[in-house]
């Protein structure tokens, strides 16, 4: 066939091209009508990055308290709704809206796609479809909006009382379609958490509705998992645990005295607080707590006399409850306040009194009976 000059001369494989272009379509359809494998995407990485952003927020809040207590404490109190909805609007804003993907998701190599545009055997294919601008704003509306808006509602509504109010009131109808509306859906999100464990697809109930799914951001990328943290806070706990079975086993306060007793001369723990110059009718242990604590009221004295005295070994007078308390505290590390030596044993004081008054009457009885023998 001739052709003009001014018509460009045809390339051999434009033409071959041209002439296998009904082959290509059948074998498209064939493949279209095949079954294909669908998207695996592990659900632990998903839990995982729901669980990264809740301790992010949970940080960022502390933070946020905290800085807000230095200025006013009530602020937390009357506007935390507020607050709460502003700080997950910018992490909305920076994560989703930006690169759709949460701040979780992207450190487990995740991100959201539109799922209405993988349908059928376009499930698996290589490139992801974007989220629409219409199923980011719903998303922000939903989770960001939404948390604001219920938070705000049911603290007003419990701040009025409208559940204790009769039940033919709208305010209490009100409060009762709310509190329905919450139980069914939480129902909801444990039917699509079920759902979820079965295929893997979508995370919560707002994700379904929307068609927004998790799938690998970078499909070549294995998931690194590292034990290190995981073996860490393992030892660690059972670290803690073992303390807290040991702890209550063992006399702190005892090992603290024998400690003091071993560095300390008993001279310093003597005269340091100056018990050995009390008289003896007083109790050093009263004078102690009496000197460490401050009890009764407003000028009036405690009695520090020795009542239902005991002595120690050493010879030393005490309360018997005041004795007896440091003995079943310190056992027998405890030293006497007087003198510093170890009380190990005690026993009841016993006064003794010579009685003088006696032997004059018997001597005068004597002489008198004497005299009656003699007459």
């Amino acid at each position: 066939m001739l052709r003009l000059p001014s018509q460009t001369p045809a390339t051999e494989w434009n033409t071959n091209w041209k002439e296998i272009q009904p082959a290509l379509q059948k074998v498209r359809r064939s493949m279209a009508s095949l079954r294909t494998s669908s998207l695996k995407v592990m659900r632990v990485s998903q839990l995982d990055a729901d669980i990264l952003d809740i301790e992010l927020v949970d940080i960022l809040k502390e933070q946020l308290w905290s800085a807000l207590s230095l200025f006013n404490p009530l602020i937390k109190e009357k506007y935390e709704p507020e607050l709460l909805g502003l700080l997950n609007l910018v992490l909305f804003k920076l994560s989703v809206y930006d690169t759709s993907a949460t701040y979780g998701a992207q450190l487990q190599n995740l991100k959201f796609r539109n799922e209405r545009k993988h349908s059928g055997p376009l499930e698996a294919i290589a490139q992801d479809a974007p989220l629409t601008n219409g199923q980011k704003l719903a998303y922000g509306i939903f989770t960001v909006g939404g948390q604001y808006v219920w938070s705000r509602v049911n603290r007003y509504i419990t701040s009025k009382g409208w559940g204790e109010l009769d039940e033919s009131d709208t305010k209490y109808r009100i409060y009762y379609l709310l509190q329905t509306g919450e139980k069914y859906w939480k129902a909801f999100s444990l039917v699509n958490f079920l759902v979820f464990l079965w295929n893997g697809k979508y995370r919560t109930l707002i994700d379904r509705v929307l068609a927004m799914r998790l799938v690998y951001s970078k499909k070549s990328v294995n998931r690194q998992v590292s034990f290190e943290f995981l073996n860490r806070q393992m030892v660690w706990h059972a670290f803690t645990e073992f303390l807290l079975f040991l702890v209550p086993l063992i006399n702190i306060e005892k090992l603290k005295m024998k400690l003091m007793r071993t560095l300390l001369p008993k001279s310093y723990l003597v005269s340091s607080k100056g018990y050995d110059q009390l008289p003896a009718s007083q109790c050093a242990i009263c004078h102690d707590s009496t000197s460490t604590e401050k009890t009764g009221p407003i000028g009036q004295m405690r009695d520090l006399t020795v009542h239902n005295a005991y002595i120690t070994q050493c010879g030393h007078q005490y309360c018997y409850y005041c004795i007896q308390s440091k003995i079943s505290i310190f056992g027998d590390e405890w030293p006497c306040l007087r003198c510093g030596e170890k009380v190990t044993t005690i026993e009841k004081y016993i006064e003794k009194k010579e009685d003088e008054e006696k032997p004059k009457e018997k001597s005068s009885l004597e002489e008198s009976g004497y005299d009656e023998i003699e007459e």
